[in-house]
């Protein structure tokens, strides 16, 4: 589901290289010291961070760019979510540069994953922690099929607004 600049698309999407971490690790910083969205320690550090988003085989990291400048908007990793018996379920983790918010690049790259899942293999794609304060993701999750099939009440602490639910959500592939 990359696409082309010719598109009206507002992202490229492709695999991510060692040589896109300056251009992620910033904005991924931000979001995670934020502490609004995602359950990573708020003082998660570059080199912690850089081995837990910048995947290897099977699973996968991928960069959205801007078609025309080659500018990274956001990142997206995909892995399997569990083992064994229930390595058939995929999982995947989203963040996009909150100066470059607003411009579907959330969607293109949750799109580009169920793609990827799919072709894979993968049977269904369960997210584990969906901060159920964050109505942005939860809507774009929802309108690409997923719903909520658990909650788990105050299982999110959030820096302003308290215990908040951690939506687990899914969808069928």
């Amino acid at each position: 589901m990359s696409t082309s600049p010719e598109s009206a698309e507002p992202a490229r999407i492709r695999e991510a290289v060692a040589a896109d971490w300056p251009a992620v690790w910033p904005f991924l910083h931000e979001i995670v010291a934020a502490g609004e969205t995602y359950t990573y320690p708020r003082d998660l550090g570059e080199e912690t961070a850089r081995a837990m988003w910048m995947l290897s085989a099977p699973s996968r990291t991928v960069v959205a760019v801007d078609p025309g400048t080659g500018v990274v908007l956001g990142t997206a990793k995909m892995n399997p979510n569990h083992m064994g018996g229930a390595s058939h379920i995929a999982s995947a983790s989203f963040m996009v540069d909150p100066a470059h918010a607003g411009r579907g690049v959330g969607r293109a790259l949750g799109e580009y994953v169920l793609a990827w899942a799919r072709a894979e293999g993968y049977r269904a794609m369960q997210f584990n922690a969906v901060v159920e304060s964050n109505t942005r993701a939860v809507a774009l999750w929802k309108s690409l099929g997923f719903e909520i099939v658990a909650t788990l009440p105050e299982g999110f602490l959030h820096p302003t607004l308290g215990y908040v639910g951690l939506h687990i959500m899914y969808q069928r592939l």
